[in-house]
């Protein structure tokens, strides 16, 4: 019997982790020459496949593949690509067996969110149909923490690490000036309709009114007035008032604060902009001098500050979906599983959950995990949240600066006709 190749791609917005599970992926292969031939690597994701742009991961060195696990980004080129359903554009689906099949791929691991593991449901499924049967593995990633079925997702324990260190920092900046400067710092964070990473800010606080002192959830209706009071509040009691807004937030009639006319690859309206709107709000009804920051790539790229947990478990998603492979699991996506344990330590393992299950499922934030005023979190939220950004993982650095991957990026040679993406 020959010997399959594998596809792997990586999907949507990158983390600081995501090269780490390509790390596992590709390590693990590696290791079984007897079962799995060459992996190759979509350039630019899924549409590294349609366009049969397949960057051939053996050529690069085990030096470059190990330097993967501490470098942040893309290493393959990632994109927003949304497959349509069978029914709607079947020929896309038609393209990509075809790919596979010229190049001999008989594994497909997909390292991204909710659209990712629908379209490596799908594959599994069509290629049966075709005749020519894929193994696909999910690999979950995404800094949002939002898909279902696993305990977290990698990507996310790295940003709840960088946004409650940024938050403790950045408040210390102001408690030190408010007297004569800024009282109201607000500071955005990604998150369009789960606010995680707004609940991981809360993880600054050692003492109850450290803060940040309100979370702005999308989970959560926004509400003009309750917001106003309870800065004006804040800044009474302790000179200042520190918050942390979600990109998502939203009015009662759904409404996004900074909704923009742009949407994106999926249809969703551009966000980015709730820190500048609210910083107005308070500057107009309250008159108090503010300061605003939206960190935006920078929280999901700041693999110097990454979670060493976080790093641990987006290297075992990735190498364990080839173990699963390997082992005849198909149509299943690695997940994380919370091990029961005595006292404070956080215990982990790989298990897997249908692709079906977590296709376009998004998981919130429970209610119980929000306080009762909806403006901070609880402390079963904060156990919860606090194993997952725990030890440091520091990237080599030379000459004051962080070291990363660079990879050759070599292409097989193309057998097919081009394709109309």
């Amino acid at each position: 019997m020959t010997v399959k190749n594998a596809f792997y791609a990586q999907s949507g917005g990158v983390t600081a982790v995501i090269n780490a599970s390509a790390c596992g992926v590709l390590e693990a292969a590696r290791r079984h020459p007897d079962k799995i031939g060459k992996v190759y690597a979509g350039h630019n994701g899924i549409l590294g496949a349609l366009r049969e742009e397949l960057i051939d991961t053996s050529l690069e060195s085990s030096d470059t593949i190990a330097a993967l696990r501490h470098t942040p980004g893309g290493a393959f080129g990632s994109c927003r690509f949304k497959m349509s359903t069978v029914e709607a554009n079947e020929v896309q689906y038609r393209r990509l067996i075809e790919v596979f099949k010229a190049h001999n791929i008989g594994y497909f691991f997909y390292n991204g969110g909710g659209d990712s593991m629908d379209t490596a449901h799908k594959v599994s499924l069509y290629s049966q149909k075709m005749g020519y049967p894929i193994t696909c593995i999910g690999v979950p990633k995404t800094v949002d923490n939002d898909l279902p079925a696993t305990d977290t997702c990698p990507g996310f324990g790295s940003v709840a690490k960088y946004v409650a260190t940024s938050i403790k920092e950045a408040s210390r900046d102001i408690e030190s000036m408010h007297e004569t400067s800024t009282k109201v710092f607000i500071m955005e964070v990604m998150g369009r309709n789960a606010g995680w990473i707004t609940a991981a800010a809360a993880l600054a606080m050692e003492e109850e009114n450290d803060p940040p002192h309100m979370l702005l959830f999308p989970e959560v209706d926004f509400c003009r007035e309750t917001f106003l009071a309870k800065v004006e509040r804040i800044v009474e009691e302790h000179g200042y008032c520190v918050v942390v807004a979600s990109e998502g937030a939203h009015y009662a009639d759904g409404t996004f604060l900074s909704a923009s006319r742009t949407t994106d690859a999926f249809g969703h309206v551009q966000l980015g902009g709730t820190a500048p709107i609210l910083a107005r709000m308070v500057k107009d009804s309250l008159g108090y001098k503010y300061h605003w920051a939206v960190i935006d790539y920078l929280q999901r790229a700041a693999r110097h500050l990454a979670s060493a947990v976080d790093v641990e478990q987006a290297y075992a998603v990735g190498s364990t979906a080839v173990e699963m492979a390997l082992s005849g699991k198909n149509g299943v996506m690695a997940t994380i599983v919370r091990e029961e344990s005595e006292g404070d330590e956080y215990v982990w393992s790989i298990g897997s959950a249908p692709l079906e299950m977590v296709a376009n499922v998004e998981m919130k934030i429970p209610d119980h995990f929000i306080a009762g005023d909806g403006l901070h979190i609880t402390e079963e939220c904060r156990e919860y949240l606090k194993p997952l950004i725990q030890g440091e993982d520091f990237p080599p650095f030379k000459n004051g600066v962080p070291v990363f991957a660079r990879l050759n990026k070599q292409f097989v040679e193309k057998k097919l006709e081009a394709f109309d993406v």
